[in-house]
């Protein structure tokens, strides 16, 4: 049977979808879901006591509550912030497609939700022949798109979403992440243009949060979810109604 769980891509580097993906987790945490979380390559990771740590896998995992070991949770952390091919090149390292799917597969068994951060948008190089996308199809979730709010973002988000659809990839829906407390045109008109052209809905749009706490910006985004429309689209995925 296929996991229960969602896919989060961004529509390009720095759209807020690991604070997205870790709101999400904390909100089902909320629930009573026991929530696995799977950052498979982070390029930009930190040294700490020797060891490159991914900062973004922390983020999820502390959102979630997840468990599980470190490695699962973040199989391949790389030193520099640059594209993960060429990073793990630098690194003397091989993405492969079958160590994410064996973390994958463990945490799947674990967890009744998984959610999956890729990274950057869906062309990102992982290794030679594996792009973000590729790995989104291989393991089959739906896709949840995180876009900012302005000028240029309809362009960027129907790009993803052609992309995801010429690799038979399924779309769950669209969150545009950021949005000011008094947006300008581009920004108030985006969701609905977005949503009219693409045929993907806009499932959430997300206040633009102050502050450099993480922890506590991802539980006041996890307070914004609950009731709204992305919580009822992946409480149906929970109840096998899509």
């Amino acid at each position: 049977m296929r996991p229960k769980g969602i896919f989060v891509t961004g529509t390009d580097t720095g759209v807020g979808k690991t604070i997205v993906a870790a709101a999400v987790a904390c909100y089902l945490k909320g629930k009573g879901v026991y929530v696995g979380v799977l950052k498979p390559v982070t390029s930009g990771g930190v040294e700490r006591a020797g060891i490159l740590v991914s900062e973004d896998a922390e983020l999820l995992k502390q959102a979630s509550g997840c468990a599980s070991p470190d490695d699962d949770i973040a199989p391949y952390v790389l030193r520099r912030p640059i594209a993960p091919s060429e990073a793990a090149r630098h690194d003397g390292v091989t993405v492969r497609y079958e160590r994410i799917k064996e973390a994958f597969d463990r945490l799947s068994t674990r967890h009744g939700f998984l959610i999956v951060e890729g990274a950057g948008g869906l062309l990102v190089p992982l290794a030679e022949d594996l792009m973000t996308a590729d790995l989104a199809r291989r393991l089959q979730l739906p896709l949840l798109i995180v876009a900012r709010p302005d000028l240029g973002t309809v362009n960027h988000t129907l790009l993803t979403c052609e992309c995801a659809r010429s690799r038979g990839i399924g779309i769950l829906g669209i969150v545009i992440n950021g949005q000011p407390e008094q947006p300008g045109e581009a920004e108030s008109y985006a969701p609905r243009i977005i949503e009219r052209l693409s045929g993907v809905p806009v499932l959430d749009v997300l206040p633009r949060s102050s502050g450099t706490d993480q922890k506590r910006i991802v539980e006041r985004l996890a307070d914004c979810l609950d009731g709204g429309p992305l919580a009822a689209v992946i409480q149906s995925l929970l109840m096998n109604k899509l």
